[in-house]
């Protein structure tokens, strides 16, 4: 961004990696920032934050700061923008810009501090003077208590979804929520939301049949023994053979939907519970509609057997993440609603009364004191642990030492609080890693990508896998080759129709060329044979057969100079297993019984996923089951 509101600046940029490390000093032992006296006016300094310049102004009167704006219009929403909402009132109330950043948004936060000092050392003055310990406040803040027809313990997708519902009944309701900011893993969220049998399928033109035929066609060579997939491909194979006679609109069904998420899940989900959230989905995109929350983009995604998931689109019509995208819109809806928010609140104990029924919870707040909340109903939304490493390791040893793209409250609270009342779990053992994960800063390269036509090579500049098959499969095959890492390549005619790829671009998170052998190069790949691969699998798209990995999802030729590439490797993604839930997503104790007053919703449960989760239905299944459990708290609070 250049720094078309700078009043005085002197060789800023310049300065800004200079300043970047003596901001390693942060702490005690600075001279006071009064002492640099005589300085007035405004000053501007740019840093490099997480989706690109973030440029920082300071006011200054006689050397003090008295004002401080911050911009950086490429920020992650819900993430990054939570940092220049809140770091710059600190900065100017402190005069120090070593104040505490936003957990969530380390990156951002660092370069708001960074740029505040450049913009010193472009009035001037000494960056260190104004590098005071801001102390917090230790005073505790007095116990409190509150009282709700529901309260819900987490503020994701889930959990802002069912509070809408439950407000919509006319119930009070109270968020819970550890972190500082909203969102929890679904403001992460890069892709979209699966949703079967929608109109906004029929604007695509039908070219799937390959992709029906393999999932029909593996339901009976892996699946013959699983009673449900073949059932359920029984019945689409029906409606396939009467879309066949009358090819009208787009082909798709519930239990297609059902078919590709069972068989995602290697057989081992829940039938009742994949059925709900499949028969759900199409109404789930229309109640989002209602929320001002449009998802009408129709692509293809990993373990789909056709394009059904559904994004969110800016006004130039480009992709946008969908989890940026929901999760500030739904927080709108929820502070429109009434929904009292209790942040930087951590849950620690479910309430029960004589009959082992949930009346409430207990919290820790930010100071110390202790937060009671009593209530109805409780709903759990706590999301699940992957990114408490330990616990990953503990269930699943041979994922020790990975990255993990979850956020930093994922940690597996809301089990362990449900269990300590006796609540069941299902899966526990199931833990998926995502194969396109950025290599050096562990950011999530969506899936979606690959649904629009990109491709993974290797450190031999070769193609290894059908890029859209299930993360498990493409995430074991990209494990096993050299250095346990690939290449995601896109083309210009892709960056163009996506701000997604732009945003990683800006990132830094690509190397380019104008040819394939420049970006081969680039790559640290052999240049011929990766020239090699990008022509040939041109020529598969032309002829739309992969006669090498099987690959049925097809979009254009990368042949549009010039070309990118992302290092990506695998990391901890997603928990498919956790608490045992019915259909009307009221937790179940080990003998299988309701706990009653206890409902969860989203990645907190097991059960729906099974083995693998695909991409898109974690929108799909906070979305349908947060709706759900917040219908469900409600008429049990009558």
């Amino acid at each position: 961004m250049k720094n078309t509101k700078m009043k005085q600046s002197i060789a800023a940029l310049a300065m800004a990696a200079v300043v970047a490390v003596s901001l390693l000093g942060y702490g005690c032992g600075s001279k006071p920032a009064s002492t640099a006296g005589g300085v007035s006016g405004d000053f501007t300094g740019t840093a490099k934050g997480m989706g690109g310049d973030v440029t920082v102004t300071l006011t200054l009167e006689d050397g003090k700061i008295t004002g401080c704006t911050a911009e950086g219009k490429d920020e992650t929403p819900g993430i990054g923008t939570l940092a220049l909402e809140q770091l710059p009132a600190q900065i100017a109330e402190t005069g120090s810009i070593a104040v505490d950043g936003v957990s969530t948004a380390t990156i951002t936060s660092n370069a708001i501090k960074e740029a505040a000092a450049a913009a010193l050392t472009a009035a001037g003055l000494n960056a260190d003077d104004y590098k005071i310990e801001v102390k917090a406040d230790e005073t505790k803040a007095e116990d409190s208590t509150v009282d709700a027809d529901v309260v819900i313990v987490g503020a994701g997708g889930a959990g802002m979804t069912a509070a809408l519902t439950a407000t919509s009944e006319g119930k009070s309701v109270v968020i819970v929520e550890s972190q500082p900011v909203v969102g929890g893993n679904s403001v992460r969220a890069t892709g979209g939301m699966n949703a079967g049998k929608t109109v906004y399928q029929d604007e695509n033109e039908f070219g799937e049949s390959a992709g029906v035929e393999k999932t029909l066609k593996t339901a009976a060579e892996k699946y013959a023994d699983n009673e449900t997939i073949t059932a359920l491909a029984k019945t689409v194979s029906e409606q396939w053979a009467e879309y066949q006679k009358n090819p009208t609109g787009y082909f798709d069904s519930v239990e297609l939907m059902e078919l590709d998420t069972m068989i995602g899940g290697k057989g081992i989900n829940d039938p009742a519970l994949v059925e709900t959230l499949c028969s759900n989905s199409a109404d789930a995109i229309d109640w989002l509609d209602e929320h001002g929350i449009t998802l009408h983009s129709v692509s293809s995604f990993g373990g789909a057997s056709v394009k059904r998931i559904h994004r969110p689109v800016n006004a130039e019509g480009k992709t946008v993440s969908v989890g940026s995208y929901m999760i500030p819109l739904l927080e709108e809806n929820c502070e429109k609603a009434g929904v009292q928010m209790m942040l930087n609140t951590t849950a620690t104990e479910i309430l029960t009364d004589d009959n082992g029924a949930a009346v409430g919870i207990k919290a820790t707040g930010a100071s110390g004191e202790t937060v009671t909340v009593n209530a109805k109903a409780v709903v759990l939304t706590t999301g699940g642990f992957g990114a408490n490493l330990d616990m990953v390791t503990e269930y699943k040893p041979e994922l020790k030492g990975f990255m993990t793209t979850n956020a930093a409250g994922i940690l597996g609270q809301g089990i362990k609080m449900a269990q300590a009342i006796g609540a069941d779990t299902v899966d526990m053992d199931q833990i998926q890693i995502h194969p396109t994960v950025e290599a050096n800063t562990a950011a999530l390269i969506t899936e979606g990508l690959r649904g629009d036509g990109a491709v993974l090579i290797n450190a031999e500049g070769k193609r290894f896998i059908d890029e859209v098959g299930t993360r498990d499969v493409v995430s074991a095959a990209e494990i096993a080759q050299t250095g346990s890492y690939s290449w995601l390549v896109v083309d210009q005619a892709m960056v163009d129709a996506s701000s997604v790829i732009q945003g990683y671009i800006k990132k830094g998170y690509t190397v380019t060329g104008e040819t394939y052998e420049e970006l081969g190069k680039a790559m640290g790949v052999d240049e011929a044979a990766f020239a090699e691969t990008m022509n040939t699998w041109n020529g598969y798209v032309e002829a739309k057969n992969d006669p090498d990995f099987g690959r049925t999802s097809f979009a254009n030729k990368l042949d549009t100079a010039p070309y990118y590439a992302i290092k990506v490797t695998a990391g901890v993604h997603h928990t498919m297993g956790g608490l045992k839930i019915n259909t009307n997503t009221e937790v179940l104790n080990e003998n299988g019984e309701v706990i009653p007053g206890l409902f969860a919703a989203g990645e907190v449960t097991g059960g729906v996923h099974g083995a693998n989760r695909l991409g898109g239905n974690a929108v799909a299944d906070f979305t349908v089951f947060g709706r759900i459990a917040g219908a469900a708290a409600s008429k049990y609070a009558a």
